[in-house]
Parts: structure tokens; C-alpha cells; sequence
């Protein structure tokens, strides 16, 4: 294992004031037999009760914790995201504070990512110990997001997780975005691990992060996921299609009454021509409303496809990303 490389575990908090000194515990000792530099982070995220001032504590005795303070409660993303930006670490390893995650699996998630030449480990709860219901739907989450992402994680859900530094210095997290880091990660390409872990009950207290209530914004940033995977380079590709599926939807439709009409003329002269109205019918109004939607469509994907010329030209954003050179 190559002890050179830094490492910086970041980890938000939210009211965990009787969790964090036996985490911290348990931390040190792992560490202490990592042998390499490292610092902790934690993110209080606007606690109301004595996280901070515990945290305060463990900082004054211990100075490679390094503890940041939110005015108000930002989200389990926004911890992260701060922890990332105040990370010095080569290696960031997050996990969650409540004691879930246990810090004896550190060491192997370490020597994952550096035996099998990896970006990123991935942690994967075998043993869940979790309500049925519960485990249930996290599975099938987890089962519709590697179908919708084409990235087979088995445990989106777990917080430990290890990675290089570099993946996530570009990276911006909002709403429930720190759920799909490995989705985001691999549109730069990089190769990812899982390794199972230990999965442990709450030291005490309540679950702040993993309410159910949660799920719809979880669903909605999966959409937003899909999307940066697939057509975030290319919004054509996307909107085009849809464009000209409605378009020639309409188009089909339009045509087949105006086929029709013909036809009734034909076979009962003017008379038949003019019996036959189809300007009150609500198929022409569908084959209308089609054909304009398609036009709003592709106004959309040139829009988008203009959108992502000034990301990437007006802030001097590559188009790639580079592993190393050998020069």
C-alpha cells in the first residue's frame, strides 16, 4: 500500500452531539495503523444541540480535526460539498457520523483502491440491518438507478466511500446529488469498485439524512443524473428526437385526415369532398398542437446546444479528462 498519499475523511453532522466523541475514538485508533498523513473534517450542518461544542473539544485536543460550521441546516450535499472544498488529502473517504459506518473497514477500502488500480471504492452493506420495508425499497432504488444510469452500484445509500481528490475538485453538489457520486464521477471515465462492509446500528439517537420523505427529491435529482449522463454534452441529441417524433406524429396525422378528405371527394364528388369536415375534429387539433410542440422542441435543443458552447468555451471548461501523461 502506498502510504504517500494523504488522506482527508470529511463527515457532515446534524445533531449528533452523543455520537461524535465515540466515532472520533474509534477513528484515531484505526488511523493510528494506516500509517499516513490524514485530517478529519467534520461539517456541523447547522445542529441545534451540542455537536459543535463537542466538536470544538476534540479540535482543541486534536488539530488534524478540522470542523466546519453551517448558520443553518444547507443538506447532507452541501456538507459534503464543503468538506470537499476545505479537503488537502490526495484521498477523500467520507462517511456518515451516527456510527453506522465502521472506521475498521477504512483499511479496506484503501487497499481496494490501490491493488486494483481504482478512482473510487464504493462501501456495500451486505448485511443491512434495516427494517424490511426499508431495505425493500432502497434495493429497488438501487435496481431502477443502475438500469436508468447503465452503472451497476449495488448501495447508493452507503456514505463510506473512498476516492481520488481529483474527481470531485470539479464537481458541484445540490439538492440530493451526493447519492449519485459514482454516476457523476463516471461521466469523467473513472473506474470504479465496491467492497463490503460492516454495517452497524445507530450508537443513539435518530436517522437526520435517510428520511423517507427524502425520495422525491432523490427521484427528481436521478432524472438530472440521467440526463447529465446521456445528453449533457449533446441536448440535440435528446430534444431533436423528441422533436421529430412529435413533429412527424403530427405530420402523420394531418396527412391521414387530408388523405381521407381527399378520398371522400373522390368517391362522392363534391358533395362527399365537402360532407367530410375535419376542421372541427379533435384530431387536427392533436396534429396541430404536435407539430408545434416539435418546433418548441428543437428551438430547445438549439438553445441547449448553445448553452454548452458557452459553458464549455466562454469558462475554458476541457472537453476530457486526463489520467496521467507519460512524457
Amino acid at each position: 500500500m502506498d502510504n504517500s498519499e494523504t488522506l482527508s475523511i470529511v463527515i457532515p453532522v446534524f445533531n449528533e452531539e452523543q455520537n461524535l466523541s465515540p466515532l472520533y475514538t474509534e477513528l484515531i485508533d484505526v488511523l493510528s495503523n494506516i500509517h499516513r498523513t490524514y485530517e478529519i473534517i467534520f461539517v456541523d450542518d447547522g445542529s441545534v444541540d451540542q455537536s459543535f461544542r463537542v466538536l470544538s473539544s476534540i479540535h482543541e485536543v486534536d488539530k488534524s480535526v478540522k470542523v466546519i460550521q453551517f448558520r443553518k441546516n444547507f443538506g447532507q450535499s452541501a456538507a459534503f460539498a464543503a468538506g470537499f472544498d476545505a479537503a488537502q488529502g490526495d484521498l477523500i473517504l467520507t462517511m456518515d457520523a451516527d456510527g453506522q459506518n465502521d472506521p475498521k473497514d477504512i483499511p479496506k477500502l484503501l487497499e481496494t483502491l490501490q491493488a486494483g488500480d481504482y478512482d473510487f471504492v464504493a462501501g456495500w452493506r451486505i448485511n443491512r440491518r434495516e427494517p424490511l420495508v426499508r431495505k425493500f425499497l432502497s434495493q429497488t432504488a438501487n435496481f431502477l438507478i443502475s438500469r436508468s444510469t447503465q452503472l451497476v452500484i449495488h448501495d447508493r445509500g452507503c456514505s463510506l466511500k473512498l476516492f481520488k481528490r481529483e474527481i470531485v475538485k470539479n464537481i458541484r453538489l445540490y439538492g440530493q446529488l451526493h447519492r449519485f457520486l459514482p454516476e457523476l464521477a463516471s461521466t469523467i471515465g473513472v473506474k470504479i469498485a465496491e467492497v463490503p462492509v460492516n454495517d452497524r446500528s445507530r450508537m443513539s439517537g435518530k436517522s437526520k439524512y435517510g428520511s423517507i420523505s427524502r425520495t422525491p427529491r432523490v427521484v427528481l435529482d436521478l432524472i438530472t443524473v440521467t440526463y447529465l449522463l446521456t445528453f449533457f454534452t449533446s441536448p440535440m441529441r435528446l430534444f431533436g428526437s423528441l422533436a421529430l417524433l412529435s413533429s412527424f406524429s403530427g405530420i402523420i396525422i394531418a396527412g391521414s385526415l387530408a388523405g381521407m378528405k381527399i378520398y371522400q371527394g373522390i368517391i362522392g364528388g363534391w358533395d362527399g369532398f365537402r360532407a367530410y369536415e375535419i376542421g372541427n375534429r379533435p384530431l387536427l387539433l392533436l396534429a396541430i398542437l404536435l407539430i408545434v410542440i416539435g418546433i418548441q422542441l428543437l428551438m430547445m435543443g438549439f438553445l441547449g446546444e448553445m448553452i454548452m458552447r458557452i459553458y464549455y468555451e466562454g469558462g475554458d471548461k476541457p472537453i476530457y479528462s486526463v489520467k496521467q501523461v507519460l512524457n
